[in-house]
């Protein structure tokens, strides 16, 4: 006698055919046999067919019939929504593999993109005419990409140059904050900012922290006071609409500064610690295209030699 020990492996059942769920996720999603069938090129007679062959499978009803409309069960509904989620990653994984090779999808932060990426680009195209860069400009919190599940070739993130495992990062260039205001609130922040109003462009208020620790403020400015922002472009808007003082990227206020739209009311820039990184995929086969594109982008990055600016290092 053969004895054996533990739980006994249970035995995999086999999936039910992918015509089928594919039909009951349209009729799902539709409310109709008759507009999944439009939807899917069948006759309504066939996902008919379809969705009996999942009610067969799984031994219990997934629509109920009140009147002429259709409703989901209670637990099909769940089972809807899984398949919905599942069929999108399956189109978005499709779509990645089936981009053409002179097109690179390019993920990246709002501000960067208006104040910078997008005339950069433009430039490139110029070099590159059979080269297109696709930009999906994102809000992000927190400067993240995942290429296993978003359908991008490259990204370009704010951080320390890790943004995962099996991700490839190079540096485009440095963050450097620094106050900004209008012209006509230049004088009167440099007097005594500690009574001017604050902008703060993350709601963390950690952009002020960092300068006001490093430039030596820190002691004389209250920064629980002021208007909070989620994005560095609403702050600058609102510093140059004479709102308040508020702290920016020197790199990405370039031109707004240059077009006399934002004054420097002080010459201290201090280093948040962070970078522009131009990130792909390890393994891309888009790797000399990105590679290309970052030669480019980094010889064109914003200027930062703004006369009697003084940089200093985050302690």
């Amino acid at each position: 006698m053969t004895f054996t020990h533990g739980t006994p492996a249970l035995k995999t059942q086999p999936l039910p055919p992918v015509y089928a769920l594919r039909a009951f996720e349209s009729a799902a999603r539709t409310g109709s046999f008759t507009l999944a069938a439009e939807e899917l090129n069948l006759t309504q007679s066939a996902v008919s067919k379809h969705v009996k062959t999942l009610e067969d499978y799984f031994g219990r009803k997934l629509f109920v019939r009140q009147g002429p409309k259709l409703h989901l069960t209670a637990q099909a509904q769940i089972f809807a929504s899984g398949l919905r989620r599942g069929f999108r990653q399956i189109e978005e994984a499709c779509a990645v593999f089936q981009a053409p090779r002179d097109v690179l999808r390019l993920k990246a932060p709002s501000t960067l993109t208006m104040r910078w990426l997008l005339d950069a680009l433009a430039a490139f195209r110029k070099t590159q005419p059979g080269f297109e860069v696709q930009i999906a400009s994102v809000w992000m919190d927190v400067d993240t990409v995942d290429f296993f599940s978003e359908p991008y070739d490259c990204a370009i993130l704010l951080g320390g140059g890790r943004f995962g495992e099996g991700t490839h990062s190079v540096k485009l260039f440095d963050e450097w904050l620094i106050p900004i205001c209008s012209r006509a609130l230049a004088p009167a922040a440099r007097a005594n900012l500690g009574a001017c109003d604050l902008i703060h462009p993350s709601t963390d208020r950690r952009d002020w922290r960092r300068w006001l620790k490093a430039s030596g403020h820190a002691g004389h400015i209250d920064i629980t006071r002021g208007q909070v922002f989620d994005m560095l472009e609403q702050g600058m808007a609102a510093a140059a609409a004479g709102h308040g003082v508020s702290i920016g990227d020197l790199a990405l206020c370039a031109s707004a500064i240059d077009a006399r739209q934002l004054v420097l009311p002080f010459k201290t820039a201090v280093s948040s610690g962070d970078a522009y990184y131009l990130s792909r995929p390890e393994d891309s086969d888009k790797a000399a295209q990105v590679q290309e594109l970052h030669a480019f982008l980094a010889s064109r990055t914003p200027k930062l030699d703004y006369p009697g600016i003084a940089f200093k290092a985050l302690r």
